[in-house]
This record gives structure tokens, C-alpha cells and sequence, in this order.
């Protein structure tokens, strides 16, 4: 019996770690199982094309919000030019409304609810057999003309199941991210997700865990993205590993959810010493209403929160991505400011702004009423309106955090940005309602601006807003156009040196001894090498000197812009060593 288990993925980017997981623990029973991976933006009838290739016997497709439509009109396509194939779904966008998806998808034979290694493999072992699939639990099938609903199930042995991926996958994965679980299950009952519709949580044995990220480290996987849901849930699990991945040399990267308040200054101290990259660390604060996250089951320890989020950020060697939600319980469009500017202020390298989704199973479905929701009808059920924001508000944030993830979580404009922030009387919120305002009145919330455009676009909203103070608008424009590690080229408009600082820079690079104060490794080769690794640029302001929490002041200020060492990197080159003595 041929098994063919396919996904469509949002991006290539991603995998499918279900699929894997699958296909190996269900190898026991039905050997000849295959993966195929697409994604949503993938014409459909090309897809179909390639699963009609392998004629399976039973087709498995994964669904999630992002997916659901597009993977149900494919299994109506499938059941057209495959009719004897067995169609099988499962996945989180199934599991909680299986008899409703069956009733409106005739094409659809089997729903595997829940944790479905335990309940594929029952599912294949029968068919294979030519049973009917009597007594599996966590299933939902046909009978004659009725729909038997099963329920959702969970794997209680973890460690029964294998390790995902196997040696000849890799080149497939190559360049994508690859996921890993080393749990499965939360600790905590956050309404608003599904790790809130099963209780505890089902660890793997530490060593077996060691064992399989060594794999992932010796074939130079790229990244590798925990699922876990809180990877910092157990002291005794989760310590072992981030000791052993601290100590490893590599370049892979490990991307961890967790609970930035449920770190202890032992781990703190040991994030804090792992070599640079090592780990990207996404912290789920969601929002600092206490009334909200009451009514959520949320607990967050704000003040531990704060500390420890700024002692990885003042460490400087773990990218930090913070999270907020809008729209849930308690929140309106103020207080929603004041959760922004709370979590802004710790600085995280990524600050997203999510919007509530009222997923089928989870606890806040249940309740919308009570809250007065309007959500979509389709995937991603996501948030409209509440007793509490209104659609006009919701727009508004739609239009911010479009406009938000193209300035600040882009990592384009920070010095531009903070600049802003202290002419704005230091409210980050007010700031960027300022901006995406003058976003939508210039419809820029219809197009996706490149990087010189973002610039002008910036400065046109200076000119509006502060014209007095465009000059300085532009001055710090220029330090971020060539701070900045996306190479988008410079914006004609801002003020460039001209010739006649030729001379002085020619003299400074030719003169060895003198730039290896500012790099220790330079070496004169030639002017093209130079140009491509390093830049001076002149500044009538010291922004260098503002930036380290000095008074901004009107001063030609040099400054020496490097890209040899990776990321851009920036210094102040004093006065006597660029002008031999000679003053600006």
C-alpha cells in the first residue's frame, strides 16, 4: 500500500515536522510512505499534477489556518482524478470540528484528530488489511451514511516516537528551517491557543534529545526551530540542553520559545556567554493588562520579565523577538498603546504585533460572545472587533504594524527611530500612530516600499511633521542608510560628502598604522577592497556621541562605517587622526 503524506506550507522556507514524525512511526506498519512538501502560493493543478504521479493508495494532508481552504480544494480535486485513493486529514484545523468538516467535504474519508502518529498508524494498519477502521481512537470516519466522531488524542509516551528525520532528508530541508520538539504540551492554560485544550506536558529523555541535535550540528543545518510551546517549562529538561548547544562549535542557529520570567540568573549567566547567534529566544508577553491577562489564565511576572529581557539584550549576542497579541479581553486601543510602549521599551530586536485568532477548540471560541467578538468566517478566524477595540481601531493597528515591520522590526532605521521617539516626548506608540497616519493618507499601506524609498518616505514625514527640524531628520537618515546591514543603496536626496573631503580620506586609508587603530586588521590592497569593506562619511551633528546618551550637538563629526567583521559596525574617528591636526 502506497502512502503519500503532503503539505502546503505558507513559505518554502518552512517544513512540516508532522509529516516526518508521521512517516517514520508509522513505517512499521506501512513501509512505503512518502513526503511531499508545497506551499500555499504553488498553482494548484501543478500540485494535483504531482500527487496523480504517485497514484497513492492513501493520501494524509496536514492542515492548519493558514492552509485549510486551499488544502480542502485540493482533496476535491484529488477525489476527482483519484477516486479509489483514501483521503485522509489531520492537523490542529481538524481535530476540534471534525464532524462539520466531513458534513461540507464529501471527498474527505478520515480525519485524525489530535497527536496522530498512535492513531495513523491504527488507521493504515487497517486499511492495509482491508478492515474497516473499528475502535481507533482519536478518529472521525464514514459508516454507511453516517459520520463517527471520534475525539482528539495525545501520544502519552513520547519517547515511543522517532526520532523525525533521517540522513537523506537533509538535502531536501537544505537552506529551509528545520523544527524540532523536544515536548510536547504547556504548562499553562492561555486561552487564546491550543496547547490549552490538553493538559501537562510529555517530555523526551535528555539524552536522546543531545543525540538528535547532534545530528542537526554535524550536517550544518542552518537553523533549527523548537515547537516546543514553553522550552523552559522544566528546569532538569530544558538546562542539559541549552549547556550542551552553548558548548557545541557551530553555526547553527537555535530558536526558543519560552517564558522570559521563568529564567533563573544560573541560565541567564550561561545564555549570556553563548557564543554569539547561538540562540534566538522568542518571548510570548502578549499584553500587560493585568485585567486581560486574568481573563486569559495568563500569569506574567512583568518585573522578572523586564529584568531578564534586559540582561540578554545588554549581552548583545541573542537576537530577541517579542510578541503582543490585539484584541484580546479588557483591551482597547489605548491600553493596547500602553502594552506596546511597556514592551518596547526592553528594546527586542523583533517586536510583533499578532492579531487574535479565535482558533476552533480553544477556550476563547468558546466565550466570544461574551466578549461581543466579530472575527472571519474562514481561516484564520481572526479578530474584527470586541466590546472593547472597535473595526476603525483594528484597522488602524493593521495599517501600524504593516508600516511597524518595514521601520523598526526591518532593524533599518534605529538611529532615525529613537531620534523620533525623543522628539515625540519619549511615547513610542504615539510616534508610530503619528507615522502610519501619514502611511495611510499617502497610501503607502498599498505598496510595499524598497529601502531607498522607506528613506524618502521617512523624510517626507519629518517635512510634515517637524520641518523645522528636516536637517537633522536627514543627517540621521544618512548614519542609518550606512549603518544598516541591508545594502538598499543611498537615497540621492540625503546629504553626501563631496570632493573635498577626498583628499583627507585618500590620506587616512594609504596611512596603515594610523587606521589599525580603529581596525586592528586592516591592510591597504587596493581602493575597490576599501570601498566594498569600509566608508568614512562627515556629519554636522555627533550622533555617534548622542547615541551613547550624550546631548545631541552641531559638530562635523567623522565616522567610519565597516562591513568586514559581518554585521555593519560604526566609530568615531577623532578629529587629529583624519585631518593630521587640521580642524573641520
Amino acid at each position: 500500500m502506497q502512502v503519500l503524506l503532503a503539505a502546503l506550507n505558507a513559505k518554502y522556507v518552512h517544513s512540516a515536522l508532522a509529516l516526518y514524525s508521521l512517516r517514520k512511526y508509522c513505517r512499521q506498519v506501512s513501509p512505503d510512505i512518502a513526503i511531499r512538501e508545497y506551499t500555499i502560493n504553488n498553482e494548484m493543478l501543478a500540485v494535483l499534477g504531482d500527487i496523480y504521479r504517485t497514484r497513492p493508495d492513501v493520501l494524509g494532508l496536514a492542515c492548519y489556518i493558514w492552509n485549510i481552504e486551499a488544502t480542502l480544494a485540493l482533496a476535491r480535486l484529488v477525489r476527482k482524478v483519484l477516486p479509489a485513493t483514501a483521503i485522509v486529514l489531520g492537523g490542529p484545523e481538524v481535530s476540534y470540528d471534525p464532524e462539520r468538516v466531513m458534513a461540507e467535504n464529501s471527498a474527505v474519508d478520515y480525519i485524525v484528530q489530535g497527536e496522530g502518529e498512535e492513531t495513523l498508524a491504527s488507521l493504515l494498519a487497517h486499511l492495509g488489511a482491508g478492515r474497516l477502521p473499528e475502535g481507533i481512537d482519536g478518529l472521525t470516519y464514514r459508516r454507511g451514511g453516517a459520520i463517527i466522531a471520534g475525539s482528539p488524542r495525545v501520544v502519552g509516551d513520547l519517547a515511543a516516537v522517532p526520532f523525525a528525520y533521517e540522513e537523506a532528508d537533509l538535502a531536501g530541508l537544505q537552506g529551509r528551517i528545520i523544527y524540532y520538539e523536544s515536548s510536547r504540551g504547556c504548562p499553562f492554560s492561555c486561552q487564546y491557543c491550543l496547547s490549552s485544550a490538553t493538559a501537562g506536558v510529555r517530555f523526551l529523555p535528555v539524552p536522546r534529545v543531545l543525540e538528535e541535535l547532534a545530528f542537526f550540528i554535524a550536517h550544518r543545518v542552518k537553523q533549527v526551530k523548537f515547537v516546543d510551546r514553553t522550552f523552559n517549562t522544566r528546569r532538569d529538561h530544558y538546562l542539559p540542553i541549552i549547556e550542551f548547544l552553548a558548548a557545541q562549535d557551530t553555526d547553527t542557529n537555535f530558536h526558543l520559545e519560552i517564558a522570559a520570567d521563568l529564567l533563573d540568573d544560573e541560565v541567564l549567566a550561561l545564555l549570556k556567554a553563548a557564543p554569539p547567534d547561538r540562540f534566538q529566544l522568542e518571548i510570548g508577553v502578549q499584553t500587560t493588562n493585568e485585567t486581560t491577562l486574568t481573563e486569559i489564565r495568563r500569569h506574567n511576572d512583568w518585573p522578572r520579565i523586564v529584568a531578564n529581557v534586559g540582561a540578554l539584550r545588554d549581552a548583545g549576542n541573542i537576537h530577541l523577538h517579542l510578541d503582543l497579541i490585539v484584541g484580546l479581553p479588557h483591551e482597547n486601543y489605548r491600553r493596547f498603546g500602553q502594552s506596546f510602549n511597556d514592551v518596547y521599551a526592553l528594546r527586542p530586536h523583533m517586536l510583533q504585533l499578532g492579531f487574535l485568532k479565535l482558533l476552533r477548540g480553544s477556550g476563547i471560541r468558546r466565550t466570544a460572545v461574551d466578549h461581543g467578538y466579530v472575527y472571519t468566517d474562514d481561516a484564520p478566524y481572526e479578530v474584527l472587533a470586541n466590546n472593547y477595540i472597535s473595526y476603525g481601531e483594528i484597522r488602524k493597528l493593521k495599517i501600524f504594524e504593516e508600516m511597524f515591520n518595514m521601520l523598526y522590526n526591518s532593524g533599518r532605521f534605529p538611529a532615525t527611530l529613537d531620534w523620533l521617539i525623543a522628539c515625540a516626548g519619549g511615547d513610542a506608540f504615539a510616534l508610530y500612530e503619528e507615522i502610519a497616519g501619514y502611511w495611510e493618507k499617502h497610501d503607502l499601506h498599498m505598496i510595499a516600499p524598497g529601502g531607498k524609498s522607506l528613506a524618502r518616505h521617512l523624510d517626507g514625514f519629518c517635512r510634515d511633521i517637524i520641518p523645522e527640524q528636516n536637517a537633522i531628520c536627514r543627517q540621521f537618515l544618512k548614519f542609518d542608510t550606512l549603518g544598516s546591514d541591508r545594502d538598499a543603496g543611498r537615497p540621492e536626496f540625503l546629504p553626501w560628502d563631496g570632493a573635498e573631503w577626498d583628499e583627507a580620506k585618500s590620506a587616512f586609508w594609504r596611512d596603515e598604522p594610523l587606521v589599525r587603530r580603529y581596525l586592528p586588521d586592516y591592510v591597504f590592497t587596493s581602493w575597490r577592497e576599501v570601498r566594498n569593506k569600509h566608508h568614512i562619511e562627515i556629519f554636522e551633528l555627533d550622533i555617534p556621541a548622542w547615541l551613547n546618551g550624550r546631548q545631541l550637538t552641531h559638530r562635523q563629526t567623522a565616522v567610519l562605517f565597516s562591513r568586514s567583521g559581518g554585521a555593519p559596525s560604526w566609530q568615531s574617528v577623532e578629529p587629529d587622526d583624519f585631518l593630521k591636526g587640521r580642524a573641520f
